[in-house]
């Protein structure tokens, strides 16, 4: 089972800015990541806030990601300048960031905290590999396309980014598909770590200069019975102009 020292670290997505430089300066390339670049980010130890339910505290872990050292984790208890809607399906709350311009559904009941370096994530209680993030970066493509086909990104992705170097990998499947004109990339994936699975979703997308990822998912334990409802979260993210 996984512990709360190491949880979060191994469950949501930490590229610093670096990221862009890599888009930006062509380190990524027909769908790959040109060899030789170091990838090594560091999650450093944090405290939450006096008010959280539960005490997760992510130890000093390397993940292989993009970029350079993350800064120190902060919890906070309150909600950010990010304005909420009203919840539009049942078993949902919906957020909209009007701002940078995208929205999304997530579990009713679960959390918000803050880890720097994202702009947004959601975090169940209990059950800390299930949680929802979501990430920005300025880019000067103009279609998640220009980054290359979608098996080719998102397997970029899961082994650079979303998963630590000792974790084994899987890319299930994934998929390209349009809303209101704007293309996607969404992939299901597999991260096995000697003591726990978890299963992936995530979905990536271009617009407003900006390179947007949302990734949610859960222990593969509880795979069956959340599964339904974290598709529902990928489904729902939308990128709009602003």
């Amino acid at each position: 089972e996984p512990n709360s020292n190491d949880v979060l670290a191994t469950s949501t997505f930490n590229p610093s800015d670096m990221v862009v430089k890599c888009i930006n300066s062509g380190l990524y390339r027909h769908g790959q990541f040109r060899r030789g670049i170091p990838f090594i980010v560091r999650a450093e130890q944090v405290s939450t806030a006096s008010t959280s339910p539960l005490q997760d505290n992510p130890g000093r872990r390397e993940l292989l990601a993009i970029g350079a050292i993350v800064a120190p984790w902060v919890f906070v208890s309150h909600q950010t300048a990010t304005s909420f809607a009203a919840e539009s399906k049942k078993g949902f709350q919906a957020v909209t960031d009007q701002k940078d311009g995208y929205s999304f559904l997530y579990p009713f009941g679960w959390q918000e905290i803050a880890i720097q370096g994202q702009d947004k994530v959601f975090k169940d209680v209990i059950e800390p590999l299930e949680n929802v993030s979501v990430n920005i970066f300025p880019t000067n493509k103009q279609d998640i396309r220009d980054l290359g086909a979608p098996k080719e990104v998102a397997e970029a992705l899961i082994k650079r980014v979303l998963a630590p170097s000792n974790q084994k990998t899987k890319l299930i499947d994934a998929v390209e598909h349009d809303i209101d004109g704007k293309a996607y990339y969404t992939f299901e994936f597999i991260a096995q770590a000697p003591n726990f699975t978890r299963h992936g979703l995530s979905a990536i997308c271009v617009g407003n200069g900006k390179f947007y990822t949302l990734t949610t998912g859960a222990n593969e334990r509880r795979w069956e019975k959340m599964k339904d409802k974290l598709h529902t979260v990928i489904d729902s993210f939308k990128v709009f102009n602003v």
